[in-house]
């Protein structure tokens, strides 16, 4: 028993009350009342694209809306060819087409919260992955209409963790309130990247762990993450994401 209790008081304490003191943080700040009246508008995070402007590719993440945007983000994935004069979005939604491009401004705020840069590659790195990534964008195997589920997933983090798993030289994890990111695709319970260099382990992106040089170490609960990165140094705390580098 009194194993139980102290496994209990560690959940509590490590996932339950961050998650309980972001909603109320939540709960008295200023926010739009329904996706109708938020701004979607240009954050002015990423520079402009322009033609001469070196080939791009961005990955964001914004907090979402209604009260799940104390617990939850919501990420995309931005590209830019050598010579293109505009932006690729490609976003995963739970209406219409389920992989959307450009459906938004490629830094649009997101229900009128400003997103954060995940990672940023430019330059003949990018030039580089910019196939890869289009081809894993390709290969998500939850992009027909009604492959959605806001929890635990799939949903749009399981699409973009998908393409970061799939193209480990994007060298990045979403953040720990991305939230569905460790539902593993087609239902799988083991999974390590193409690179070998992480592992992933979940059941069902209700309870799992994730360990390697991109993770750190991470334990999993129903959607919540907690951890530790050793590569940027920073703690991993749900709901509210990364204290650290």
């Amino acid at each position: 028993m009194n194993l139980i209790r102290i496994l209990l008081l560690a959940i509590l304490v490590v996932y339950l009350l961050p998650a309980l003191a972001s909603a109320g943080l939540w709960y008295v700040r200023e926010r739009p009342e329904s996706w109708r009246n938020a701004d979607w508008s240009s954050s002015g995070v990423l520079p402009k694209a322009t033609a001469d402007a070196d080939a791009a590719i961005y990955v964001l993440s914004a907090a979402t809306g209604g009260l799940k945007g104390s617990v939850a983000s919501h990420a995309w994935i931005v590209t830019k060819g050598a010579g293109d004069r505009v932006y690729n979005r490609y976003d995963k939604v739970g209406w219409g087409t389920p992989i959307r491009r450009n459906m938004r401004e490629a830094d649009g705020a997101w229900y009128s919260n400003r997103p954060n840069v995940v990672v940023a590659i430019t330059g003949a790195e990018a030039a580089r992955l910019i196939p890869q990534v289009e081809a894993a964008i390709q290969s998500y195997p939850y992009a027909t209409p009604g492959a959605y589920r806001i929890w635990p997933g799939p949903n749009s983090n399981t699409f973009v963790a998908h393409v970061l798993r799939t193209v480990p030289d994007l060298g990045a994890v979403l953040p720990p309130d991305a939230v569905g990111r460790d539902y593993l695709p087609e239902g799988k319970l083991f999974s390590i990247d193409a690179d070998g260099r992480d592992i992933h382990a979940t059941l069902y992106g209700l309870v799992g762990i994730s360990a390697g040089v991109r993770s750190g170490f991470e334990l999993h609960f129903m959607g919540l993450v907690a951890g530790v990165d050793v590569a940027r140094p920073a703690l991993k705390i749900p709901a509210f994401g990364r204290l650290g580098m």
